[in-house]
């Protein structure tokens, strides 16, 4: 009798289980498909890997999908987040707001956050700036897959985040990529939401 009710108490937590993470990986992969551009205070990118002060592929897509937003009009601000890694001579920071620069946005048109060694350290430092600005909107560009989490944090570190995802670049290039990601922000999105806390792997998306 208790071994049949252990077991079906195993079961229905692993089914329980199983169904928060499918759940969680569809919300994901809808997410990834909307395209939020209100009127904002400011475009946030997300940083990623630079080389010497030259992006990489994927954080060029980044930057290139926000400058399309700032010529729209969505926001009049640029926003650019990432610290430096040990023995970087840019901050991820750095190197965005220098590309937009050069692509033709004005100085007063960028703002470098050169802190933050995952996602929710760059949100809080994005926010933090915010709050000195009297800013609340934002419209946060990042890969597809990272758009929920990141809107997350961005909201739990006080701003009002949409996310306009990259459609771009080498992480939505082949569908074995695009799955590889959605699993991993499945974990990450989870760990998030159940210790508070990020996680560090793939570049950028920490």
């Amino acid at each position: 009798m208790i071994g049949g009710f252990l077991s079906r108490t195993v079961g229905a937590l692993v089914l329980a289980s199983g169904l928060v993470v499918v759940s969680t990986a569809t919300a994901i992969w809808w997410t990834a498909r909307q395209d939020s551009q209100p009127s904002s205070d400011a475009i946030v990118v997300l940083g990623t890997a630079q080389y010497n002060g030259v992006p990489s592929s994927i954080f060029e897509a980044r930057l290139e999908h926000a400058l399309a937003l700032w010529e729209q009009g969505v926001a009049p601000v640029v926003v650019t987040v990432g610290g430096r890694a040990e023995g970087d001579t840019f901050s991820e920071a750095e190197a965005g707001r220098d590309y937009l620069a050069e692509a033709g946005v004005p100085d007063d048109g960028l703002l470098a956050v050169p802190e933050g060694v995952d996602t929710l350290e760059s949100m809080r430092e994005v926010a933090a700036a915010f709050d000195e600005r009297g800013w609340s909107t934002a419209v946060l560009v990042t890969d597809p897959w990272h758009a929920m989490r990141a809107e997350r944090m961005a909201e739990d570190s006080g701003m009002e985040a949409g996310s306009s995802p990259t459609r771009q670049g080498p992480a939505v290039q082949t569908r074995a990529v695009q799955f590889r990601y959605i699993l991993r922000e499945t974990a990450a999105y989870l760990l998030y939401r159940a210790t508070g806390e990020s996680v560090a792997g793939a570049p950028g998306i920490g």
